[in-house]
């Protein structure tokens, strides 16, 4: 697995790989746990070169705190890609990614609105622009996000649509502990209690997928069976058509996010 810094070597790295074999991506800001493996691993059986980009962006942290905390175990993740099959690593500093004078950004609208970003106002715009900016420099035949995050999600399949960008995007399920609770790196804060805590989110959305099925009010089930969380918000959305009950909510000061797609329940990785 190659190791690349720099847009410029990473250009070079694909320029004769591009010709002639199919180039999938995996952006993610490290911290690697097993859903970003699931998308190596999606990526691995459907492309020749799997390219992963590890980069932190400063500019979708609402909460300058947040990004201070941001685990970034670069050393770890790096094993942790080499042995999914990863091919090339690239891991640029923020100044590479924003140079001096940096001064474009996009404005989303359409699938951003509401939910996140009634709490994290501009961060779609964030999420767009660096995904915008890693498209342009990988130029991949095709793209891997988990459904772990369904509004980014469809804000990445939107840009993709609206900027006409020749760009497949993979969608793989979401990856959950034994117990239920999705992967994320944010787990890692919860204490023993809140971690308990936390598990109401997947019975909140079991109990939802129940609802639906009966005829009944999915949001309404769902809430129902948040009481001991701080919820910001659990209702049904729509995304690209797709009706897809999400929910925010926090255990502690822990905030943790989670979905069910209510056509497709398989892709939301619950038993």
């Amino acid at each position: 697995m190659k190791i690349l810094r720099t847009v410029l070597e990473m250009r070079e790295h694909l320029q004769r790989a591009r010709k002639h074999k199919r180039i999938g991506l995996v952006p993610t800001m490290g911290a690697l746990h097993g859903g970003h493996t699931a998308l190596f691993r999606a990526a691995r059986r459907t492309c020749d070169h799997v390219v992963a980009t590890i980069f932190v962006n400063p500019r979708q942290f609402n909460d300058p705190a947040d990004l201070a905390a941001y685990p970034r175990p670069e050393a770890r993740d790096i094993e942790i890609a080499r042995a999914a099959g990863v091919d090339a690593l690239f891991v640029p500093s923020v100044e590479e990614i924003y140079p001096d004078g940096d001064a474009t950004s996009l404005v989303v609208q359409g699938a951003a609105l509401g939910f996140e970003e009634t709490f994290r106002p501009g961060h779609f715009n964030s999420v767009a622009t660096v995904c915008a900016k890693l498209f342009n420099i990988v130029q991949p035949h095709v793209t891997f996000f988990g459904q772990k995050d369904a509004q980014q999600v469809a804000v990445i399949r939107q840009t993709i649509r609206d900027l006409r960008l020749p760009l497949e995007l993979h969608v793989v399920p979401t990856v959950r502990e034994t117990d239920g609770l999705a992967l994320s790196s944010r787990n890692a804060r919860l204490s023993p209690a809140d971690r308990l805590r936390a598990l109401a989110i997947p019975r909140a959305l079991a109990a939802g997928l129940t609802a639906h099925i009966a005829g009944r009010d999915p949001a309404a089930a769902a809430r129902g069976a948040l009481d001991e969380l701080q919820v910001d918000y659990a209702e049904v959305a729509n995304f690209d058509g797709q009706p897809t009950l999400v929910i925010a909510a926090r255990a502690g000061s822990t905030r943790l996010i989670d979905n069910l797609p209510l056509a497709h329940p398989e892709l939301a990785g619950l038993a």
